[in-house]
């Protein structure tokens, strides 16, 4: 393998792996009706086969990617690999929901080591400005592609073969990377990384989980009820502590002195955005297509083919103006497209024009398609290349962290008064959910004229001082 082509193939299977992690988000979407008929799911399971696996490698990404950088990026990213192909065994031989959310879970934590170490490999390899952006903007093209062609790809599998072959799918695309990545990816680590913050990583979880659970099951338990009032006091206390405690720690699990940095803090806060309303998108126009619409699996799959061809077109270009022109005006136009397709989804019902869904879909494919490179390239530029893996896996984090709760959000709306999916109440509950997607893509908007600004250049220089590369310690 020549020297120029080597960069090439080790990000093609960088973009495998992230490609594998989106897709299992996004595929499953369009198998949980199958699911529930399969496996006599409650919508709340549903809602936590999805969200279980995006809980636990959002919990988790952080320590994955420092992991990569303290013990060597492919040996962490080959057992990423391994962990997922085998979650994906357990997940397809599920005999009940409750074993379908653990193996999801199983899942997850391969992925958490996927996703930021790929990056930081990305990264190590593209080191000229040009080239990292574009490579960034491939990069997350290939997650974005996965999250919008993977109800097309999920909806082929479940009409031919059954649920179970989404996650048979991944095992033999899990061997491949493994090959690739041992014979083309070089070993690479932090010249110095960091300790293990066992207390940190459990102030993560606990804060995630039981915001997630109060917000799923609320509807189920009662929202006054004492275990999910208690949810959400645990979720509070346990947000102020590890701000608290992670910020007097030398190295710390979550940095919140990164947030110091206007570019990098915006584009966490705009990940959660854009990927809430994804989450939530996708979700619920899954459910509707198949529960009220009639579609199969595979209809409903092409049905929000519009998306996934926007998507996939405009992650490519986006990057390209990333590279020449900076984060401000892929992220401001991605922002208005997803916005407006929240405003064209406030009118649907249960007999809504096909032509008029996608039209939808695909102005807000339009939308997500920008907006996923600026936010990468915003977070991991302002950032020590020695950081690499703590500054993408803080950015995927809040993906990963958006999508869970787009998922609870959007299903504790439409499921509110409701036994079930039922048709005309799906269509009608689900309406408040198109302004919150509607208010994310404006929020977008708005931030990415705040994140590009001289003011927000100044506070990437000052906080990019005080931090000493070649030590890793913040200073005063």
């Amino acid at each position: 393998m020549s020297t120029t082509g080597r960069p090439r193939v080790i990000l093609v299977v960088c973009c495998l792996s992230m490609f594998l992690v989106g897709l299992d988000t996004s595929a499953v979407n369009v198998a949980l009706p199958s699911i529930r008929a399969d496996l006599d799911a409650t919508p709340s399971q549903l809602q936590w086969v999805v969200d279980s696996y995006t809980l636990v490698v959002a919990s988790l990404l952080i320590l994955g990617g420092t992991t990569g950088d303290r013990l060597g990026r492919r040996r962490i990213f080959g057992v990423g690999l391994v962990i997922f192909g085998t979650g994906s065994v357990f997940c397809a031989v599920s005999p009940t929901p409750e074993v379908l959310i653990a193996a999801r879970a199983v899942q997850a934590v391969g992925g958490s080591m996927l996703n930021p170490v790929a990056l930081s490999i990305v990264t190590a390899v593209f080191t000229e400005p040009r080239a990292r952006a574009r490579a960034i903007g491939l990069w997350g093209g290939a997650f974005g592609a996965s999250l919008a062609f993977g109800p097309v790809v999920g909806g082929a599998l479940v009409s031919g073969l059954g649920w179970q072959a989404i996650f048979v799918l991944n095992v033999p695309v899990c061997v491949l990377a493994v090959v690739l990545s041992r014979r083309y990816i070089r070993e690479s680590r932090a010249p110095r990384g960091r300790r293990t913050d066992v207390v940190g990583q459990l102030l993560i979880f606990v804060l995630l989980s039981t915001l997630t659970f109060g917000i799923i099951e609320g509807h189920v338990l009662g929202w006054t009820s004492g275990a999910i009032v208690g949810c959400f006091v645990v979720a509070a206390c346990s947000s102020v502590i590890v701000v608290w405690y992670e910020s007097r720690r030398e190295e710390p699990l979550l940095d919140p002195r990164f947030f110091g940095s206007a570019p990098f803090g915006i584009a966490v806060v705009c990940a959660v955005i854009a990927f809430a309303a994804t989450g939530g998108f996708l979700f619920l126009n899954t459910l509707y297509l198949q529960e009220v619409r009639g579609l199969t699996p595979l209809g409903a799959g092409l049905m929000l083919l519009p998306m996934a061809v926007a998507s996939a077109c405009c992650a490519p270009v986006s990057g390209r103006l990333v590279a020449a022109r900076g984060a401000r005006t892929p992220l401001s136009a991605g922002g208005v497209g997803m916005a407006a397709g929240g405003l064209l989804l406030l009118g649907v019902g249960p007999d809504t024009a096909f032509i008029h869904l996608g039209a939808a879909y695909l102005v807000f494919g339009i939308g997500f398609g920008l907006v996923n490179a600026p936010i990468t390239n915003a977070a991991v530029s302002g950032m020590p290349q020695t950081q690499a893996g703590l500054a993408s896996a803080m950015a995927s984090t809040g993906r990963q962290v958006g999508t869970a709760l787009g998922v609870a959000v959007s299903g504790a709306i439409a499921f509110s008064g409701t036994a079930g999916a039922v048709a005309d109440e799906l269509a009608s509950n689900a309406r408040p959910f198109w302004v919150v997607v509607t208010l994310c893509g404006v929020a977008v908007t708005a931030l990415a004229y705040l994140a590009t600004g001289a003011w927000a250049a100044r506070t990437a220089v000052r906080t990019r001082d005080r931090f000493e590369s070649t030590s890793g310690i913040w200073t005063a």
